[in-house]
């Protein structure tokens, strides 16, 4: 099973994951030309995509989507309450009714070999989810737009080999920056988005001896910096996890507008 940040950050997301037989991507908030182009760099088609994600509605999750649909013909998974949203959106132009396959957190779903299991989470969205998804004994989970956390966002996400998590924004960052003051205070609400502090508070919660890598990502462009996101997360995870401090888990950092390398998990 392997994973690919195409893009990550407040200005668009797009995260591949597949295995031999499987390809799919959660959310296209990029043009549908990064998104090829993007695949292309690492050696995958659009061609092959068996289904695209969508965790929410926001443009950043889905500008791209009307493009890449109408060209390719991409099934396209969603909350019920998210695809009625996705078509109120006049920006992404027609899209065929028979490409929408609606989806329920909490109810797990099938596509080939990945068995994929999505989550509620809290961001101001209509039904927004993040995607747990697993193949054989191998489990990845990608998790952004997290207002908040609690016993039950721990809860599912608790043993992962692989977990991509949000570190937003950099709190003093963001309370000193040019933000109007309404839109700083719903970034730091409990349905904004995860500051790096809390995403470190939130990783020494689902450490464990087997976790293979962390991604963080969705960084905000104007409140964060990845130097910042990684050290603060670090730290926080060195001041209150053993298992951190003996297995050293790798933490990387998802470029807005770069391609990351590809992960493997073990």
């Amino acid at each position: 099973m392997e994973l690919c940040s195409i893009a990550s950050g407040s200005s668009g997301n797009c995260i591949y994951v597949g295995t031999d037989a499987t390809h799919l991507l959660v959310d296209v908030g990029i043009s549908g030309k990064k998104t090829e182009c993007g695949l292309n760099s690492i050696g995958r088609s659009l061609n092959y995509i068996d289904g695209i994600l969508i965790t929410h509605e926001h443009s950043d999750h889905i500008c791209g989507l009307g493009v890449l649909s109408r060209k390719f013909h991409i099934p396209i998974y969603a909350t019920e309450k998210t695809i009625g949203a996705i078509k109120m959106c006049s920006s992404l132009g027609k899209i065929d009714e028979n490409l929408f396959i609606p989806i329920r957190a909490d109810e797990s779903f099938r596509i080939k070999d990945i068995l994929i299991e999505p989550m509620h989470t809290s961001h101001d969205a209509i039904d927004p989810v993040a995607y747990r998804m697993r193949y054989e004994n191998k489990k990845i989970a990608i998790a952004t737009d997290l207002g908040t956390y609690n016993d039950y966002t721990v809860e599912c996400l608790k043993g992962m080999d692989l977990l991509f998590l949000e570190a937003n924004h950099d709190v003093n960052m963001l309370q000193v920056g040019p933000y109007p003051y309404k839109l700083k205070q719903r970034i730091l609400g409990d349905k904004g988005h995860l500051s790096n502090e809390l995403s470190g508070k939130l990783l020494k919660k689902l450490a464990h001896e087997k976790l293979q890598g962390v991604i963080l990502g969705h960084l905000s462009k104007d409140n964060n910096i990845p130097e910042l996101a990684y050290e603060t997360v670090r730290v926080e995870l060195a001041m209150g996890s053993e298992i951190y401090k003996e297995y050293q888990f790798p933490i990387t950092v998802a470029k807005r507008d770069e391609v990351s390398p590809m992960i493997r998990i073990a």
